[in-house]
């Protein structure tokens, strides 16, 4: 199955609720009728691409028209096409992976599927012939090294965990030292979802950076933000609160095929602009794919 038709199909729910409605909405598309712009932004809306997103999108359809001088719904669909993808192209959309060793700092809430992500990326990247290291510094959790664990043994890859309890940003210093002594490429950290309070989970992922930083001060780092895409306007609230506590570079965007709603990615760009990178369409290994904004779009309309 090719890229754009494992989007395509990853994005039956949205797809098939958006489809019919845009399809009849620029079928009757005729100039100067209101009518029509009206039932575009309810239709996008409801699809949580956010009022503010909508609004922008749907303004510069307007602007387009005018100096286009477009006539037929085709036309103007083609261009509402090409604004979507605009939107979406928020710096680039690939992982920076460059040097030896790469650090990827995962954060994200509970239950967002942030494990699955880590699991899935190692197994996707080791396949690309990096060697890679698990960081399970998500030390607050029960049992979530040990889920980690079964996530490298699947994925095959090497992982440096501690005990329960333990201090995160030691479990990162002593991957950091690993992957300097087995010539990793690809170091890839688990955090915690939800401490006691903000101020908690920002000192432990700053101390955690800081450890970084000071011992790699060359490498590439994304922080990767693994938002549920099923949580709609919810996620782009947790993604505001954890670009301001973690300096977020990166966003995965996963269960996008669990939801009618998949405009969030289009709202989570735009709002944050901030790249998403990732995007999560099934349960199989291979169902975290990069992101393309054009594939994306046109699989959604």
């Amino acid at each position: 199955m090719g890229f754009f038709d494992k989007i395509k199909q990853g994005l039956t729910k949205t797809k098939t609720k958006m489809d019919a409605q845009l399809t009849g909405i620029f079928a009757a598309y005729a100039p100067g009728d209101e009518e029509f712009f009206e039932d575009l932004e309810e239709t996008l809306i409801l699809a949580d691409t956010g009022v503010e997103t909508t609004t922008k999108a749907i303004a510069q359809l307007r602007k387009a028209i005018e100096l286009k001088k477009l006539t037929t719904g085709a036309e103007v669909k083609k261009e509402f096409v090409q604004i979507l993808t605009r939107i979406l192209k928020v710096q680039d959309t690939m992982l920076l992976l460059t040097t030896q060793p790469s650090v990827v700092l995962v954060v994200g809430v509970n239950g967002v599927g942030k494990t699955t992500t880590i699991g899935k990326l190692a197994s996707q990247l080791k396949k690309e012939g990096n060697r890679v290291l698990l960081s399970a510094a998500d030390t607050f959790r029960a049992a979530a090294a040990d889920q980690l664990t079964v996530w490298a043994q699947r994925a095959g890859v090497e992982i440096v965990k501690h005990e329960e309890g333990s201090d995160p940003a030691a479990v990162v210093f002593d991957a950091i030292s690993a992957a300097k002594a087995r010539g990793s490429d690809v170091i890839l950290c688990d955090t915690a979802g939800r401490l006691h309070n903000k101020a908690n989970l920002m000192n432990e992922l700053g101390k955690i950076s800081r450890i970084i930083d000071r011992e790699l001060p060359n490498a590439d780092k994304e922080v990767l933000l693994v938002l549920d895409g099923t949580t709609g306007q919810n996620g782009l609230l947790q993604a505001k609160q954890f670009k301001e506590i973690a300096g977020v570079t990166a966003i995965a965007l996963t269960k996008l095929d669990g939801t009618a709603k998949g405009g969030i990615v289009i709202a989570v760009a735009d709002a944050l602009q901030i790249p998403v990178k990732l995007i999560g369409v099934g349960e199989q290994m291979d169902d975290l794919m990069p992101f393309e904004p054009r594939a994306f779009v046109d699989a959604l309309i």
